[in-house]
């Protein structure tokens, strides 16, 4: 799925108080976050979604936009809203899925159960994913290492010839791969 483009879906999505429609030409032109998670009312997934929810600032002034999606439909995260604090923090979108054509298209549909896989994707401006992350069932993401990713992502777009090493953090020096360095790491 790295360096493959994202394709075409068309999805209502609650936000900020409002369904709102939704397509792959909302994603382009911008960073894009596509989080996708089983199932509203559960049990891990709120605790992963206000954790990005506390993140959400943070990847805004990066230009990134959040796109939470399960199987669930737009209502149901309407209701899940309004009745979690948790979830009430959430200002990005959440993405109704319940044809399962966006869950689908990332290859992240649990076969036979209509639920989607706990999985992250990070999607460039052209529309490209740069990064990935799939975890088993009880095994809940972290937005800190997220927006990491985000920042050395963006870094490494913005300087063509650097990459970013292990555990790399905004600040730190990158390398710029070359014979020199073989087998000098």
């Amino acid at each position: 799925m790295i360096n493959t483009q994202i394709k075409p879906f068309n999805a209502t999505a609650f936000k900020n108080g409002e369904f709102v429609e939704i397509s792959e030409k909302d994603v382009l032109g911008k960073w894009a976050v596509f989080f996708f998670y089983p199932a509203d009312f559960t049990f891990v997934c709120p605790t992963e979604l206000g954790d990005v929810a506390d993140h959400y600032e943070e990847l805004q002034k990066r230009g990134v936009e959040v796109f939470s999606v399960s199987t669930d439909t737009h209502f149901t995260h309407k209701a899940w809203h309004d009745s979690s604090d948790t979830i009430g923090k959430i200002q990005y979108f959440m993405v109704g899925d319940q044809t399962g054509n966006i869950t689908n298209n990332f290859n992240v549909m649990r076969e036979g159960q209509g639920l989607a896989d706990r999985a992250t994707f990070l999607i460039d401006p052209e529309g490209t994913i740069q990064a990935m992350e799939i975890t088993a069932e009880g095994i809940g993401r972290d937005a800190e290492d997220l927006l990491r990713k985000v920042k050395a992502a963006q870094y490494v777009a913005a300087h063509p010839g650097e990459v970013c090493p292990a555990k790399w953090k905004e600040g730190e020096e990158t390398l710029a791969p070359s014979l020199d360095l073989v087998g000098k790491i």
